[in-house]
């Protein structure tokens, strides 16, 4: 079988990913994608427990049922709309590229070695075609093609399948790829489907391919292909770049607790300030909560005060909300995913104090957040000049002056995610008390990567995930076929 046209971005791609082998990958990244499987079952577990989870599973079956391509789909919906999921840059990777290797291994009886390298080859290959477009329209889980590349790819590694297969799926898949309406995403429940459906139509994709379906190898790249609609700014460099040398894996965050783009440095300061001031009144006695940020996390706000404040605002939009996460960490000392449904939702008191919580650009953070390498710092960086009008546009002119114009990462070995937050409780007669943390409990930098384990074992003990499975994913790379078909059903058994 044969590529139509010439060699393109994508079978440069494929062809090593396809190749990719356990002895390839550096220990560091074996370590950040174990932490990465057992993160993304405890959001998984997580989803199972809400009613909405519920539902999705009376639509479509079991997380783990004898159809792995259905399989992977119901694990990719259950792990994401929570916010619970694993991001990097680029993307919101793990709905895909743990779920559909999850699926695929247990079907095909792989052992955790096999598993974990079908993990990291998804990464990659969703990363960096998240990276190529991730100067346009679609931001996190609005980028549906991160999933629809991730399950491509999760899928043919544990296949085993070759290049020139890998290259079909992905331009079949990217040939008809998923555009989100954002009025839809953030309405009613269709944002629960916003990464099963991508896997489901990237399943397919897969099928055609090893049938012998042919597409077009220059689909990124080509003027008229993927990236000419789907970035403002074409990174179709970002594809192939430093393949085997810049991992994209080592960008990862890990999600502590569920929350939107910017929520998570914002509630990490209520939590410390809870804390640190026990005996305060942080309910009445409050006159105004002032959360400063940068232009990321305020943009997140307006788009989701558009879509309704208050008890009755849908489940889709209330992971995005700072002012009501804020109010409930000030309030209850902790955010949950129990803090997303009823009671809770419709508990007065919260709504009470969000309605007094102000969201403020701070200038310096957004310089932050652009110098880091995730969510879109090291794309501006490797799009040099080009990124100028798109950086206007985003941040405004003055930040897009700010910002330094710098060489691209030879490596993300130490990359940040700097999405930061001030957090500015008032109070009467004028005490005040204020928290600020630059870079998130989880997120990328030099805290996360020396605990993440820690991190993601506690989570999952959160969620309710027992001993013995998360004991099983601390040494993935070793197991059998039968020790990681017993962490999948203990994972997300009992629930």
């Amino acid at each position: 079988m044969t590529a139509v046209g010439h060699a393109g971005r994508a079978a440069e791609l494929a062809g090593w990913a396809a190749a990719l082998r356990p002895g390839d990958l550096p220990d560091r990244v074996v370590a950040l994608a174990r932490s990465q499987v057992l993160s993304q079952l405890a959001a998984i577990r997580t989803g199972l427990t809400h009613p909405l989870g519920r539902r999705l599973v009376s639509a479509f079956g079991e997380p783990l049922q004898g159809d792995p391509a259905r399989s992977a789909a119901v694990l990719a919906g259950l792990g994401s709309w929570l916010n619970l999921d694993d991001t990097a840059y680029a993307g919101h990777l793990s709905n895909s590229t743990v779920a559909t290797p999850l699926a695929y291994a247990r079907a095909r009886g792989l052992d955790g070695a096999a598993f974990l390298t079908a993990v990291v080859a998804a990464n990659e290959c969703a990363a960096r075609v998240t990276a190529a477009a991730t100067l346009g329209p679609f931001r996190g889980q609005t980028a549906a093609h991160t999933s629809l590349v991730g399950g491509v790819a999760g899928r043919l590694h544990c296949a085993g399948a070759p290049a020139a297969t890998w290259t079909h799926a992905l331009g079949l898949a990217l040939t008809m790829p998923p555009w989100t309406l954002t009025h839809g995403f953030l309405s009613g429940d269709a944002r629960v489907l916003s990464a099963l459906t991508p896997v489901r139509a990237a399943m397919d994709a897969c099928d055609a391919a090893e049938a012998g379906l042919t597409a077009a190898a220059d689909v990124l790249e080509h003027p008229e292909g993927f990236l000419a609609r789907f970035a403002v700014v074409p990174l179709p460099e970002a594809v192939a770049a430093g393949l085997g040398r810049r991992w994209h894996t080592d960008t990862l965050s890990f999600k502590v607790r569920p929350g939107g783009p910017g929520v998570d440095t914002a509630v990490d300061c209520a939590l410390r300030l809870r804390r640190e001031l026990p005996d305060a009144d942080f309910g009445e006695g409050v006159e105004e909560v002032l959360v400063e940020t940068s232009r990321y996390t305020t943009y997140v706000g307006r788009l989701a005060d558009q879509h309704g404040h208050g008890p009755d605002t849908p489940a889709s939009v209330l992971p995005l909300s700072v002012p009501y996460a804020v109010a409930t960490a000030l309030l209850t000392g902790d955010l949950s995913v129990a803090d997303f449904t009823e009671p809770a939702v419709r508990d007065p008191r919260r709504w009470a104090l969000a309605a007094r919580v102000r969201l403020v650009e701070d200038p310096g953070m957004t310089d932050d957040l652009l110098a880091s390498a995730a969510p879109f710092g090291a794309a501006v960086r490797q799009a040099g000049g080009r990124a100028v009008g798109w950086l206007a546009s985003f941040a405004g002119r003055d930040a897009a002056r700010r910002t330094a114009a710098a060489p691209p990462e030879e490596t993300f070995e130490a990359a940040t995610k700097h999405t930061g937050s001030r957090v500015t409780v008032r109070w009467g007669q004028g005490r005040t008390a204020t928290a600020r943390r630059d870079v998130p409990i989880g997120a990328a930098g030099e805290e996360t990567r020396a605990r993440h384990g820690e991190l993601v074992r506690e989570k999952f003990r959160k969620a309710g995930g027992p001993d013995e499975a998360a004991a099983l994913c601390a040494r993935l790379e070793e197991l059998s076929a039968g020790e990681l078909a017993a962490l999948a059903e203990g994972a997300l058994g009992g629930v």
